[in-house]
């Protein structure tokens, strides 16, 4: 990893910044590299060290060490951990609501110590305009608070991206049910590594709080996916295969799932999920793409992520769609759109493809194409791509651009 060039580019070429900037960020990236290392792990977990850190975390709430059930994939913990109950005073008593309310109190106490705000959309901020609110850049205190900056975007939040939006996602998507309250062991990295890139540049904390930091930091070197409960603990293995790829544009090294040979994603007892380019696509989409199941694929992004993989030149050849018209796509002036027949299977009603390209950039630089279905009846793509909005054609044509 290396030295971003991106949004965090002024703290490090800031002469005035320069003298605490370069050094202390490459102690902040060789924890974001450790850490990504560990969620990215397929060695098998370490079953003794994991066991340990939990049974830790049992006695901080008064309970002796659970018995350890140890599973293959988070899909085996799914048949063993019931979903959570209706929240009830009751409920509030249970073991694994008593450990959520002591880390959410911890997370609390170092928040405060390193003047973090947790909202959701921490990381989304561009770092030049963070700095340029700096009264004095070269002020201690300045100093601080753009290095305080520079972990959360290039420490949490690219290891939020990387982890927890991209892998957890993906096993969750294909999980398709809800699991009981537990956490994610590995996967739990990017809260992890902020703390620890802290207090590899000098934070301390207070003894008691990294006592219960370094408990949790454990279980994501050590194990996967865990569930605590009263008596007993579910824990999973790490995954056997993690297939990842940069994501395109990014300042800090994110990353994303991606396979576009088998499952980007595997565990010892043969469960996997599949991912396009960060997508959780459906395994046919990577093993056994065709065009009749593109046709009759509801969801718009698997549809995008099936066809691609064919590539859109291969499926509108092997689909053997007529082409219809096509016309200036009025909110994307530099884009054409294409409408096609598609061939009615027996049993399925008539549609129409209009072939558009996205009006938003992506973060490489380019416009993904896209394929919409719409009602048969529409031989103007610019009236087809008002219906796709819930415009007439000619609402749409005064649209300055679309998104």
């Amino acid at each position: 990893m290396t030295a971003p060039g991106g949004p965090g580019a002024r703290v490090l070429d800031d002469p005035e910044l320069a003298d605490f900037s370069r050094a202390r960020w490459q102690l902040a990236e060789a924890a974001r590299a450790e850490w990504l290392g560990h969620a990215l792990s397929c060695e098998p977990a370490d079953r003794p060290a994991a066991e340990a850190a939990i049974s830790g975390l049992y006695a901080l709430e008064g309970e002796p060490p659970p018995e350890f059930v140890w599973v293959d994939s988070p899909a085996a913990a799914a048949k063993l951990v019931p979903p959570d109950p209706v929240l009830s005073l009751g409920s509030l008593t249970r073991l694994e609501n008593r450990m959520a309310g002591s880390l959410s109190e911890l997370r609390t106490r170092l928040n405060h110590r390193i003047a973090f705000d947790p909202g959701p959309t921490y990381f989304e901020p561009p770092l030049p305009g963070i700095l340029g609110e700096l009264e004095d850049p070269g002020s201690p205190r300045d100093q601080e608070a753009a290095l305080t900056a520079l972990l959360t975007l290039g420490v949490r939040g690219a290891l939020q991206h990387s982890i927890r939006d991209s892998v957890t996602a993906t096993i969750k998507a294909e999980l398709r049910e809800p699991v009981g309250l537990g956490w994610y062991g590995q996967h739990e990295a990017h809260w992890l590594a902020h703390y620890d890139a802290h207090r590899r540049l000098g934070v301390h904390f207070g003894r008691e709080s990294e006592r219960q930091l370094d408990l949790w930091a454990e279980t994501v070197r050590s194990c996967g996916w865990w569930w605590p409960r009263e008596g007993v603990c579910v824990v999973t293995e790490r995954p056997v295969v993690v297939r990842t790829e940069p994501l395109p544009g990014s300042a800090y090294g994110e990353l994303r799932v991606h396979n576009a040979d088998g499952p980007a994603i595997a565990y010892p007892d043969g469960w996997r999920a599949y991912a396009w380019h960060g997508t959780p696509v459906p395994a046919w989409v990577i093993e056994d793409v065709t065009t009749d199941a593109i046709n009759t694929e509801r969801n718009i992004e698997v549809r995008r992520c099936a066809v691609e993989r064919l590539g859109w030149d291969g499926y509108l050849e092997r689909a053997g769609l007529t082409f219809v018209a096509r016309a200036p796509d009025p909110g994307n002036r530099d884009s054409e759109l294409l409408l096609y027949d598609i061939p009615r299977a027996p049993g399925t009603i008539a549609r129409r493809l209009l072939l558009a390209v996205n009006g938003s950039v992506e973060r490489d630089g380019t416009r993904r194409r896209y394929g919409l279905s719409v009602p048969p009846w529409f031989d103007d793509p610019v009236d087809a791509a008002g219906w796709s909005y819930g415009l007439t054609g000619a609402q749409y044509a005064g649209l300055l651009r679309r998104t």
